[in-house]
């Protein structure tokens, strides 16, 4: 079930930013199709959020405000389960606590003061994916999430896009990433948990939206045969209206110095990203969620500042993109009985660089 892997174009992948490391963990049997997703940063990395879904479900997304007391955060966890799965932070923050990490809340002499990791979240909506409306990640699967968080990036069916779907339930979903090289050692990085209302296809062509928009020099996907889209159209257009089930996660991490106002602002920026690669995005039914990191490991001048921004939106793009093209339909098993294909099983003749 679960393919973390895909011979189309690579663009990077989150890790590539210095220090941080992604863990996932999900379940895949007995009414399961679920996951948790961690993202953990260097310590002392600076944490905003910006929510533009009309349906979202978050936790201690209020402690990202830059008005608030702690500016950096010691995991983001990306959850399925609706607002179930939220639960799954508390096992993440019950690991960054045995590592040590967290706000110290009163002065370390005092033997009453304790360490309280900052562990924002979001979650998409997958229940019932798997068969049983019951089963949604929790604590245990959270902390079992971050426990495996490493320096790669795997990506595809996998953590919290288990039972991620894309394009009105007509695609199959999972996690994407990428990342981008600026100069001077800057490196802006994203990882996708697509699980969108919208399409991340061209509907004319059906190639994927973001090609338009892949940085000069990047690979580009190819483009579907005329027949096989017309066959996707009239699939399309016979569907059922979809249940109000999505939702499109990202984290944005760089290793630049930004201060909690330039965080956020970046953290706005980056779903551009999500605006270029998906038509339509954040709509009611939609929580759609952007989370950016900044590590502060190397120094930007004023106008750099813009630079990064707008590699976030490009990098954001780029995971979306890549969350398409490395997703594997499901188990004949999930969504009673029916099979929802990815986009390379939709377009078979597809022929990748």
């Amino acid at each position: 079930m679960v393919d973390a892997r895909h011979d189309g174009p690579r663009w990077g992948s989150l890790t590539d930013v210095p220090g941080f490391r992604v863990g996932h963990a999900q379940r895949t049997e007995d009414g399961w199709l679920s996951g948790v997703t961690v993202v953990v940063p260097p310590a002392g990395t600076v944490g905003a959020v910006d929510v533009r879904g009309g349906g979202p479900g978050t936790h201690e997304t209020d402690a990202l405000d830059p008005t608030t007391l702690v500016p950096t955060v010691d995991a983001v966890t990306l959850t399925g389960g609706s607002a179930f799965g939220l639960a799954s932070a508390g096992g993440v923050q019950r690991w960054c606590l045995e590592q040590g990490l967290g706000f110290a809340a009163g002065p370390v002499s005092d033997p009453r003061s304790v360490l309280v990791p900052i562990v924002p979240a979001a979650a998409v909506f997958d229940l019932g994916r798997g068969g049983d409306v019951a089963t949604h990640p929790d604590a245990e699967l959270g902390y079992e999430a971050a426990a495996s968080a490493g320096f790669d990036t795997p990506r595809g069916v996998i953590g919290a896009g288990t039972g991620a779907l894309a394009a009105r339930m007509t695609l199959k979903g999972g996690i994407g990433s990428a990342a981008l090289q600026l100069p001077g050692g800057v490196v802006v990085g994203a990882l996708v948990v697509l699980n969108a209302l919208g399409s991340p296809l061209d509907t004319t062509t059906g190639a994927l939206l973001g090609t338009a928009f892949v940085p000069p020099g990047l690979p580009r996907p190819p483009m579907p045969s005329a027949a096989e889209n017309a066959s996707y159209l009239a699939e399309l257009a016979a569907a059922a209206p979809p249940p109000a089930a999505n939702t499109t996660l990202a984290v944005v991490a760089t290793n630049a110095t930004l201060d909690p106002a330039r965080t956020r602002r970046t953290a706005t920026a980056a779903h551009d990203g999500l605006a270029r690669s998906l038509a339509p995005a954040h709509t009611l039914l939609d929580g759609d969620t952007v989370f950016a990191l900044a590590s502060g490991e190397v120094e930007l001048d004023f106008p750099d500042v813009v630079a990064v921004q707008a590699a976030a939106a490009d990098a954001v793009m780029l995971a979306v993109m890549d969350a398409v093209l490395a997703a594997t339909g499901t188990d004949a098993t999930a969504f009673g009985g029916v099979k929802v294909p990815s986009y390379r099983e939709r377009f078979p003749s597809l022929v990748f660089p």
